[in-house]
């Protein structure tokens, strides 16, 4: 069985059932693999359902995850202005000013909390002893990031959208 490109769509065609496939498809069935579920970074909220508002998101993350996210939603709460808004974007609770200033979530061996990549970057000397990348600071339950930290990176990010 082969595998052509339409010249004028982009879309791939199997010659032999005449339907179309993915691009990713075509490079598995060329190199003769088959495709298998990814083991990736897993939700602690993952075959629950999205969570409706961000009390339900909380309630479903187990202990201690569940404490330390707790204790950074009532740090960040205490810095914003009047007017900003708790939501669920992407999945995961959120807070709202103008945009989306922060995002935090439970994941199955570590939180994490979204204050975007130029915060992350600003603070990286104040980060060292937490796993971070472009855009994310990882901690756990059991070493929780300190809230005099999530305050000045919450008022940085909040300075970037005012």
């Amino acid at each position: 069985m082969g595998a052509c490109k339409s010249a004028h769509s982009g879309e791939f065609y199997a010659k032999k059932f005449d339907r179309k496939w993915t691009g990713v498809e075509v490079f598995l069935s060329m190199a003769g693999m088959r495709r298998v579920k990814s083991r990736g970074r897993a939700s602690a909220m993952k075959g629950r359902g999205a969570p409706k508002n961000v009390d339900d998101y909380l309630a479903a993350v187990p202990e201690p995850s569940r404490g330390a996210l707790l204790k950074i939603r009532a740090t960040i709460r205490s810095v914003l202005p009047r007017g900003a808004t708790e939501v669920i974007s992407y999945g995961m609770p959120a807070f709202k000013h103008k945009k989306v200033l922060v995002w935090y979530a439970a994941f199955s061996d570590h939180c994490s909390l979204f204050p975007t990549a130029a915060v992350i970057g600003e603070f990286k000397k104040e980060l060292k002893g937490f796993t971070t990348s472009k855009g994310t600071i990882h901690f756990t339950g059991e070493q929780p990031l300190p809230s005099a930290l999530v305050k000045q990176l919450v008022k940085a990010r909040l300075k970037q959208i005012d």
